[in-house]
């Protein structure tokens, strides 16, 4: 777990294991980290800089700083925004350039089966701007990832990270989420997690033919060699319904009307929803709801997902409208 639990020791175990990075340093408080950015070891007051609390932080412990002022900023809120645990270590990382997916799969401890890749959107507004969240919407579909770059993924760091989690006494037996950057020298790991995400699982799941139960089972007995493991083709899109004040401080409380509406084709996945006394759903959290679809192309399923998206609302509602573009 602490692949995911501990971002300096999963940068720690990328370097044992010669997995593809970013150049990284560790500070054990929050004047070692600002003396680090000083130094000019990731670049000049001009450089972009990723600032990471070590421990868990639902999704909001990574902040891309576009220069050093920012950066700094960074390191001192970082507290106040994830908490005092999660912020025991910082890990500085130089930013990388270039498109990011993620690619799961089922492992069980000696053999391991990918799902299709997903990509992520993680600001909260269009453009990719504003703060980070734990994540706006997924697609998926065959062209995030080519061939020739999966097999590479595979050999250059899906293998090395199994075998290095063998050698070091943890064979892994789950779920093993890589989050990659594909850069001009290749695909170098962002993070691990050690689960399904959300929302990747939503875009991924609508997708799998064989009973998960079954898959399960395969991972947890050892015999994933032996389960096929069959997927719908074509694409699907999630985009996520959050409420106002995400990813701050939430507003809650807000009755959300068009869940009675027949929505063909679609998904709805509540993630922040209950029931108030009179029995009307309303929103309980961040980001409330997960509506998906799969079509035959991208085009179709994100028309199908945002079709629905306009069957439903809520005082504050708020999405992003550009979710595979």
């Amino acid at each position: 777990a602490q692949l995911e639990a501990s971002k300096s020791f999963a940068k720690d175990f990328m370097a044992r294991h010669n997995v593809p990075t970013a150049k990284y340093q560790i500070a054990h408080s929050f004047k070692e980290a600002i003396e680090i950015l000083r130094s000019g070891k990731f670049g000049d007051t001009d450089s972009s800089v990723v600032i990471k609390a070590d421990g868990l932080a639902a999704g909001k412990g990574v902040i891309v700083a576009k220069d050093r002022a920012e950066a700094e900023r960074a390191v001192n809120d970082l507290e106040n925004l994830v908490g005092s645990k999660a912020v025991e270590k910082i890990v500085l990382e130089e930013c990388l350039i270039g498109r990011e997916v993620s690619l799961l799969m089922f492992a069980d401890g000696e053999n391991f089966a990918l799902m299709p890749p997903v990509r992520d959107h993680k600001r909260i507004f269009e453009r990719d701007e504003g703060a980070n969240t734990g994540g706006m919407g997924t697609i998926t579909g065959a062209n995030l990832l080519t061939e020739n770059e999966t097999a590479k993924i595979v050999n250059e760091v899906i293998k090395p990270t199994l075998k290095g989690c063998q050698t070091e006494g943890f064979p892994f037996r789950g779920i093993l989420f890589l989050g990659l950057m594909m850069t001009t020298g290749g695909a170098k790991v962002l993070e691990y997690n050690v689960r399904f995400g959300d929302p990747e699982t939503q875009a991924i799941l609508v997708r799998l033919k064989t009973d998960l139960i079954e898959i399960c089972e395969a991972v947890l007995f050892g015999s994933l060699s032996k389960v096929k493991i069959e997927w719908e083709a074509g694409s699907s899109a999630c985009v996520v319904l959050a409420s106002k004040g995400y990813p701050q401080k939430a507003e809650t409380g807000d009755i959300i009307k068009g869940l009675d509406k027949n929505f063909e084709d679609v998904n709805i996945f509540h993630a922040g929803t209950k029931k108030d006394a009179g029995g009307n759903s309303i929103t309980s959290g961040g980001r409330v709801l997960g509506v998906t679809a799969k079509g035959d192309d991208l085009d179709e399923a994100l028309e199908k997902a945002y079709r629905a998206v306009g069957e439903i609302s809520w005082s504050g509602m708020q999405y992003r409208r550009d979710i595979g573009k």
